[in-house]
Order: structure tokens, then C-alpha cells, then sequence
């Protein structure tokens, strides 16, 4: 395995970590100094304080359970509807494929992101609606791909020989389908929870997102910028942070795009 894979792993898996146990072990990240407004980083405080005199590495540690939160459950509800719906559409052809296509051209005609903050904006700020928002965005990335995989799918030898044994349609999808066609959508869900943390991100740095005081990467550097010839650290941290886990994750997705494919070509040889 490629030092990168390595690597990118590690980083992945620690934030993941971090995600989880730090609202467990991260005392009140809300905790107001007055007294150190600014400080540089620190022993105590190693990405140094806000404006407000908050530990900045700590805020850092909880921002990354929202980001994590979001991503993972945006991506695994688009993931379920998205292949649900496009293999259904596939499968079941005709009106029914060619209205679900224009379906979903109607959402991509949008740039994803534009939608996504004209949704967020529509509902209203807080992390249940920018996970709404994003859930709504995101399917339709999946849906294709499960569309364009299982019509090619569906015409192979033993789904054929299961249709005429009269399988259930269920039963043929779950079980002769679906294996063929996970491959690329596992690829594709790692993408798209790096691209959901940006989304999020942006969300909350525009203020349509997660509000304060819960700590969001994207709020704090919004609150950063305001603060860069003063105070660059208040902006560096959740930045790299951010920097981090998206260039880690989309690395590890590269690299397992490489590996199934190399996997896919040995088993037609």
C-alpha cells in the first residue's frame, strides 16, 4: 500500500475518532476568557483563542463531530435513495425510466451548491436543515450511477435466468444487481462525503448552517477572516482542519477507485 493510502488513512481515521470522542472528553468548548482574547497558540492551547477568549483547538475537536455528523448521514440517505431510485427506474424501464431521468435533470440542471444554499436558506438555519438540504442535492449523483449501472447489468445472462425462473423483482436486485453495481458506488459515496463537508462548511460560513455557539469549521473561519492581520491562528486551525480531511479522503477515494478497478479488470481476464 502507497505511503499516501497510508497516510491518508490515518488522517481519516482520526478525525473519525475525534468526531466521536470529543464531545465525551472535550470539556465546554464555549468557555469565555476574557482575559486571553486573541493569545497565540500555547501548551494549554495549542491553536491559541478567539475572540472571545474560547480554545480554538478544542472548538476545532467538536466542529469536526458536526462536519463528520452531517457527511455521514447526508451521504448514507442519499446513497439508499439514490441507488433505490435509479435502480427502480432502470429495471422497470420505459415512461417510467424517462420520467425519473427528467426527474433528475431538473436537479442537475442547478449547480449543486446554489441549491443547496437556496434550500438552506428556505428552511432555515440549524443542522437538521442543512442536512435536509444537502440529502436533497446529493441523491441524484447516485441515481445516475445506479441507473446507468443496472440497465447494463439487467441484460446480463443470470438475471435474465432469474427473471425467467420468476424471481421476485426484490430478489433480483438485492441479489444479482446490487453486488455488480456497489463498487462504483462506494467510490462514488467517498467523494461525496468530502465534497458534503465542504458543502457544510460553506453553509455555515454564509450563516446558513450550524449556529453559533455550536462550533462549525465553517463559521469559524468565517469569524477568522474578520481577524487575519491580528489574529491569522483564529482562521488557520479549523482551516487546515478542513484542508485536511477533505484532501485525506479524497486521496483514499482515488486510490480505491484505482484498486476496484484493477480488481474489476483481473476478473473479466
Amino acid at each position: 500500500m502507497p505511503v499516501t493510502a497510508k497516510l491518508s488513512i490515518a488522517i481519516v481515521v482520526g478525525w473519525i475518532l475525534a468526531a466521536a470522542l470529543a464531545p465525551i472528553l472535550i470539556g465546554d468548548a464555549n468557555a469565555i476568557r476574557l482575559d486571553a482574547t486573541f493569545d497565540e497558540p500555547t501548551f494549554s492551547a495549542v491553536l491559541g483563542r478567539d475572540d472571545l477568549g474560547r480554545d480554538i483547538g478544542r472548538r476545532v475537536l467538536l466542529g469536526a463531530s458536526v462536519s463528520c455528523t452531517v457527511a455521514f448521514s447526508v451521504v448514507a440517505i442519499s446513497v439508499v435513495f439514490g441507488t433505490a431510485f435509479g435502480m427502480a427506474i432502470a429495471w422497470f424501464g420505459g415512461i417510467v425510466d424517462t420520467v425519473g431521468a427528467r426527474i433528475m435533470d431538473v436537479f442537475l440542471a442547478f449547480p449543486g451548491i446554489l441549491l443547496a444554499i437556496a434550500l438552506a436558506a428556505v428552511l432555515g438555519p440549524g443542522i437538521e436543515n442543512v442536512l435536509m438540504a444537502l440529502a436533497i442535492v446529493s441523491w441524484v449523483g447516485f441515481a445516475r450511477l445506479a441507473r446507468a449501472q443496472t440497465l447494463s447489468v439487467k441484460q446480463r445472462d443470470h438475471v435474465l435466468v432469474a427473471r425467467a425462473l420468476g424471481t421476485s423483482v426484490m430478489r433480483i436486485c438485492l441479489r444479482h444487481i446490487l453486488p455488480l453495481i456497489l463498487a462504483p458506488l462506494i467510490v462514488e459515496a467517498t467523494f461525496a462525503v468530502a465534497a458534503v463537508i465542504i458543502a457544510e462548511a460553506g453553509l455555515s460560513f454564509l450563516g446558513l448552517g450550524v449556529q453559533p455557539p455550536t462550533p462549525s469549521w465553517g463559521a469559524m473561519i468565517k469569524d477568522g477572516t474578520r481577524y487575519l492581520l491580528i489574529a491569522p491562528h483564529m482562521a488557520l486551525g479549523p482551516g487546515l482542519a478542513l484542508f485536511s480531511i477533505v484532501v485525506a479522503i479524497n486521496t483514499l477515494g482515488d486510490r480505491l477507485r484505482d484498486a476496484l478497478q484493477i480488481k474489476r479488470a483481473a476478473f473479466q481476464n
